[in-house]
C-alpha cells in the first residue's frame, strides 16, 4: 500500500510537472503566438508605411517627372510659338519697311522720270523758287528758270508736260507748236493795291502762260458789247479738260485750273505753287478750295438787240435784253469786297506772304495784279494786244 501511495503520489507529482511542463510549453507557444501576431502586425504595418510611402515618392517623383515634362513641353511649344510669332512679325515688319521704301522709291522715281528725264535734274527734288529746270522727252517740254538776286529770267518752249486735248478741233482750229519765249519777273516784289488789270498775269512752272480772257465779243446793233468768257457753255471755244486751248499762233494757254498741272507739282500741303505772276508773286491752288473768291453773279438784267459773236460760229443775230447774266460773259460777275477770302485780284495774304490764287470759280485766274510790274510781251510774242479784235477764226 505504501509502495502503492508511493507511486500514486509519484505519479501526482509527475503529473504536476506534466502539467507544468505543459502550461509552460502553453505559455511560451502563447508568448510565439502573440510575438508572431505582433511581429506580423508589425510587418503588415511597416510594410504598408513602406509602400504607402513609396507610392507617395513614387507619385511625386512621377508627377515631378510629369510636370517637368509638362513645363519643358510647354516651354519649347511656347518658345517655338513666340520665335515664330517673333519671325512672323519681324518678316512683316521687314516687309512693309520694304515695301514702304519700294514705295517711296518708285514714288521719287517716277515723279523725277515725270519732271526731268534723260538725267536732267529738277533744282532743288520740287523747289521751284530757285533756279530749276524742266525736259520732259514724252510730251517736249523744256524750260530753264535762272534765278538772280533780283530777277527770275523764264526760258520756256510753252509745252505743257502733261497731257492736252485733240487740237485742232471744232471750236479750236489751231495746232500746238513750240515757242520761244522769255519772261523776266523780279524776285523782289512790292505790293501797291491798285488792282492793275493785265492780259497775261502769269506762267506755270512749266512754262506754259496765264491767259483767261479771251478776244471774242458779242456786239449789238444797240451798242453794247460784251467780253466771252473762256469757261462758259454758251459758245464753243474749244477748250480741253485742262480748261484750255490754243491762239493762232500756236500757243497753248490755260483758262482755268488744269487738274494736271495741279497734280504734277502737289506735295502734302494744302497750298499747291503753281506758277509766277509777272509782278514777282507767286500763284497758287488750294487743294482744300479754303480761299473763297469774291465774286458773284450780278442781278442786273442785259441789255442790247441784234446781237452777234465777232466769230463765224454763230452766224444769226440774237437780243439779250431782258436774259439772265449766267457767268458767258466777264460782265455778269461783280466784285464784292469781303464777301470771299481773296481780293479783286484773286489775291490773299497767307502766313504773312502775298500770293494769288488760280480757283474752280470766276476769275479762275488773277485779271488784274497788286504789285508793281510792267506788262510787257514777252520776247517771241507776236500775238494782238488786249481789245483788239483778231482775224476771224482766230480764236484764243
Amino acid at each position: 500500500m505504501k509502495l502503492v501511495k508511493k507511486r500514486f503520489i509519484c505519479s501526482i507529482v509527475l503529473f504536476g510537472m506534466l502539467v507544468a511542463v505543459t502550461a509552460c510549453n502553453e505559455k511560451h507557444l502563447s508568448e510565439n503566438s502573440v510575438i508572431g501576431t505582433v511581429s506580423e502586425a508589425a510587418t503588415e504595418a511597416v510594410t504598408e508605411t513602406a509602400t504607402k510611402a513609396a507610392t507617395e515618392t513614387a507619385t511625386e517623383a512621377a508627377t515631378e517627372t510629369a510636370t517637368e515634362a509638362v513645363t519643358e513641353t510647354a516651354t519649347e511649344a511656347a518658345t517655338e510659338t513666340a520665335t515664330e510669332a517673333a519671325t512672323e512679325a519681324a518678316t512683316e515688319a521687314a516687309t512693309e519697311a520694304a515695301t514702304e521704301a519700294a514705295t517711296e522709291t518708285a514714288t521719287e522715281t517716277a515723279t523725277e522720270v515725270a519732271i526731268g528725264t534723260e538725267n536732267e535734274v529738277v533744282h532743288g527734288n520740287g523747289d521751284y523758287l530757285g533756279t530749276y529746270s524742266v525736259i520732259d522727252s514724252v510730251f517736249g517740254t523744256e524750260i530753264t528758270v535762272t534765278v538772280t538776286e533780283l530777277t527770275r529770267t523764264i526760258v520756256t518752249n510753252a509745252l505743257p508736260d502733261h497731257e492736252t486735248g485733240s487740237f485742232p478741233n471744232d471750236g479750236n482750229p489751231h495746232t500746238i507748236s513750240v515757242q520761244n519765249k522769255t519772261y523776266v519777273y523780279t524776285t523782289v516784289p512790292i505790293y501797291v493795291g491798285n488792282a492793275v488789270s493785265v492780259r497775261m498775269p502769269g506762267v506755270a512752272l512749266n512754262g506754259v502762260k496765264f491767259e483767261p480772257g479771251t478776244a471774242e465779243t458779242v456786239n449789238c446793233a444797240s451798242g453794247e458789247s460784251f467780253r466771252v468768257e473762256g469757261l462758259q457753255e454758251s459758245f464753243d471755244l474749244g477748250m480741253d479738260f485742262n480748261n484750255a486751248h490754243v491762239q493762232p499762233s500756236g500757243e497753248y494757254h490755260y483758262h482755268g485750273v488744269s487738274d494736271l498741272l495741279v497734280n504734277s507739282y502737289s506735295q502734302a500741303e494744302d497750298l499747291v505753287h503753281v506758277g509766277f505772276a509777272a509782278d514777282g508773286f507767286l500763284i497758287y491752288y488750294s487743294k482744300s478750295t479754303a480761299y473763297k473768291t469774291s465774286y458773284v453773279l450780278s442781278t442786273s438784267l442785259r441789255t442790247g438787240v441784234n446781237c452777234s459773236l465777232s466769230l463765224p460760229i454763230v452766224n444769226s443775230l440774237f437780243d439779250l435784253t431782258g436774259t439772265q447774266p449766267d457767268g458767258t460773259y466777264t460782265s455778269d460777275w461783280v466784285y464784292i469786297e469781303g464777301s470771299g477770302e481773296l481780293d479783286r485780284c484773286n489775291g490773299a495774304i497767307v502766313n504773312g506772304q502775298y500770293m494769288y490764287f488760280i480757283t474752280k470759280e470766276y476769275p479762275y485766274i488773277s485779271r488784274c495784279l497788286n504789285g508793281e510790274f510792267s506788262e510787257e510781251l514777252p520776247r517771241g510774242q507776236n500775238l494782238d494786244r488786249h481789245g483788239e479784235r483778231p482775224p476771224p477764226n482766230q480764236r484764243r
